[in-house]
């Protein structure tokens, strides 16, 4: 289930790696998607439509269309105050606040993009929508981020967060998602779109500060005062992003001993380490990616970094460095349900159902209520503005939480706020956040993992269908199961993948809302030993969930292989491979599984009866039968999905192209010939 690592891991980038950004640019003007390609429509995932101009996924007309969506959407919700508008530092970010300003222009739409053509943190235009809506206007204020958040600089993002100011709900993105396929299937020259210096010079175009307001605004959230009096250093790597103006105003209005250590802007990245698998990815939560501000861990008290658009965080402290992003969620909530008098005493801690289970015995511990919702910072809306809700936090290093008088901040993922309350957290009890999960797990204990793995679409929407009757296992790790969950406990979403849980550990899979991978995610209360065996568990559950039929064209050779070496067990010994999977180290076809021997067989040195098949995971589960009623539970259990096969081998038919062998399937993991082996998660 591992994922490849690259060799170039936390190196920098070679030349051949960095995007040629005038032709990029070029690809959004000159390529049209096709609007009978699904891959080519607009498509709103856990953070809005992504895609790349490269690809057809992300050009000017899916923002004329996906934008005029929006001014429909508006007009039918009776919204008419402002629109802020927000962009980060990816190359495609510029031209579609261009392409995006030409409409709203054209539809008379009041729109605040930034002073100075600058960037703009996703929390900080949700900062301003919830300003603006708590002055009391007769008219609601709404905004448009220009993001793909961590994603490559060759990719492109465009979220839409109604006047609640976070991520949209699913009838919202689904209503706009709808209504731009139908304007791209109609063709987007209906669209009215003025051209920049047009849309610039309009009466309802307002350049706007954000800087000054969201700055001015920090001591109603944190103990600023404490930081500074403190003295202690802090280090900032905003990875090219979007907050590379913000920390300056921080320090001198606050009077922090604060150093920006790296304040480049340049849309290749090429100053980002290479991520695990040898990709430039902004994700402020990877050990590789966040290598240079690790090495410098010791320079500073406390240390921190932020994605190009600000709402994920990277904690790195002396004692710890790069910390967890679910240790540090722990250690926050901890922070602040102890620290924040003024908050509601029914106040909630909300976070994900992949999200580490420490979080649950934190809440426990100190008392307060467990709101536990899917994947997506818009579950946590409502509770955030509401007060109902402490903090909101995602697996995923994102989270925010109410201002110190227990009214809301933001509703979207705040990474500039999580920075600076770890600085908070060191300058008010002297022990920075990895000395505190340190402390954390010494009492509540716990192992907490991610792994990822590349993913068709298909692939991911096989997961997305997962259900608990998927699953007959009784045990997870030798622990009776207690939960298989398609459903979230807080509020009854459906997850979009498959949570099994025991007292002493859980495991997760879900697709990726935002990237062709697929996510595991597990957990232990006891130790490593255990987190390993759960993991292995977990592969072997999904494995046998709801598997892909065998493609004889595609894996004849691969199976034949197999079914000559291994399917006939030696009579003198009667050893049978448990299984076979798809070979490690990049190389095609299968391997066996091996370390366990098979029932004797009842005729005397005859071959057993073997029925195959290869699950989700890319695994063969091999069930060895030997006389009548033994292992009867595994026939029953695949009554209905597959026959088992009878004589001393599984026989192959007659003619040129071999049939599918009776009772195998193929899962969804498993990779083409001349493709690299997919390891780790399911789906």
């Amino acid at each position: 289930m591992d994922a490849p690592h690259s060799p170039l891991a936390g190196q920098p980038a070679p030349a051949d790696q960095l995007i040629d950004v005038a032709v990029l640019l070029n690809q959004y003007h000159t390529i049209h998607p096709d609007p009978a390609n699904p891959a080519q429509r607009v498509a709103f995932g856990t953070s809005g439509h992504r895609g790349s101009a490269a690809d057809g996924t992300f050009n000017r007309d899916h923002i004329l269309a996906i934008t005029q969506a929006i001014v429909e959407y508006r007009a039918g919700a009776g919204i008419r105050g402002p629109l802020y508008l927000g962009k980060d530092s990816h190359a495609l970010s510029a031209p579609a606040e261009q392409t995006a300003l030409g409409v709203l222009a054209a539809n008379g739409v009041t729109v605040l993009p930034a002073a100075d053509d600058g960037l703009t943190p996703t929390p900080v235009v949700s900062h301003a929508i919830l300003t603006y809506n708590r002055a009391g206007h007769a008219e609601q204020a709404d905004g448009i981020l220009i993001t793909p958040s961590h994603n490559p600089p060759r990719d492109g993002g465009f979220k839409y967060n109604p006047p609640s100011g976070g991520p949209a709900d699913p009838a919202v993105t689904g209503w706009v998602q709808n209504r731009a396929n139908a304007l791209l299937a109609e063709g987007v020259g209906q669209v009215r779109c003025l051209d920049p210096a047009a849309a610039l010079a309009a009466p309802t175009t307002h350049p706007y500060d954000y800087i000054t307001p969201y700055v001015n605004d920090l001591g109603a959230i944190l103990d600023m005062d404490a930081i500074r009096d403190a003295g202690i250093t802090i280090g900032v790597d905003p990875l090219g992003g979007a907050t590379v103006g913000y920390w300056g105003a921080v320090a001198a209005r606050y009077g922090l001993n604060l150093t920006v250590v790296n304040p480049a802007l340049d849309p290749t990245f090429r100053f980002v380490p290479l991520d695990h698998d040898g990709k430039i990815r902004m994700d402020c939560s990877s050990p590789y990616v966040m290598s240079g501000l690790v090495g410098l861990k010791d320079r500073y008290d406390i240390a921190f970094g932020t994605d190009p658009d600000a709402d994920r965080h990277g904690i790195v402290t002396r004692s710890a460095g790069l910390l967890n992003p679910n240790h540090y969620l722990a250690v926050a909530v901890w922070y602040l349900f102890q620290n924040r008098p003024q908050w509601p005493a029914t106040a909630q801690v909300g976070k994900t159902v992949v999200s580490s289970s420490l979080i649950d015995r934190v809440a426990a511990d100190i008392g307060r209520g467990l709101y536990e919702v899917p994947v997506g910072f818009k579950w946590f809306v409502e509770g955030l503005l509401s007060g109902a809700l402490g903090f909101g936090g995602e697996e995923s290093a994102g989270a925010s939480f109410l201002r110190r008088d227990g009214t809301v901040w933001t509703t979207d993922k705040d990474g500039l706020i999580m920075g600076l309350l770890a600085a908070e957290i060191l300058a008010r009890t002297g022990r920075d956040p990895g000395q505190h999960y340190a402390d954390l797990t010494a009492r509540l204990g716990t192992s907490y993992t991610r792994r990822d793995s590349p993913a068709t679409p298909e692939q991911k929407a096989r997961l997305g269908r997962l259900n608990p009757a998927d699953v007959p296992a009784t045990l997870l790790a030798g622990d009776p199961i207690r939960a298989k969950l398609t459903q979230a406990p807080g509020n009854s979403a459906p997850i979009g993948g498959l949570k099994v849980a025991t007292d002493q550990g859980w495991f997760a899979a879900r697709p990726s809302g935002t990237e062709n991978i697929n996510k595991v995610y597990a957990e232990s209360f006891q130790s490593q030993a255990h987190l390993d065996r759960i993991l292995a568990e977990a592969e072997t559950i999904l494995g046998g969930s709801q598997e892909d039929e065998f493609d004889p064209r595609r894996d004849a050779k691969d199976w034949e292989e197999l079914r000559s070496r291994f399917i006939r067990p030696s009579p003198a010994s009667g050893t049978a491979p448990l299984g076979f999977r798809r070979r490690r180290g990049g190389g095609p076809g299968f391997e066996p599984v091996v370390g366990g021997t098979g029932p004797p067989s009842p005729q005397g040195g005859q071959p057993q009866r073997i029925g195959g098949r290869v699950g989700r995971a890319g695994v063969v589960a091999v069930v060895a039968q030997g006389h009548a009623g033994q292992h009867r539970r595994h026939e029953q259990r695949d009554q209905g999905r597959r026959q088992a096969t009878d004589g001393a081998a599984l026989r192959q038919p007659s003619g040129d192209r071999p049939a599918q062998p009776s009772g195998l399937k193929i899962g969804a993991r498993q990779c083409r010939r001349g493709q690299g082996p997919a390891e780790r998660s399911p789906g």
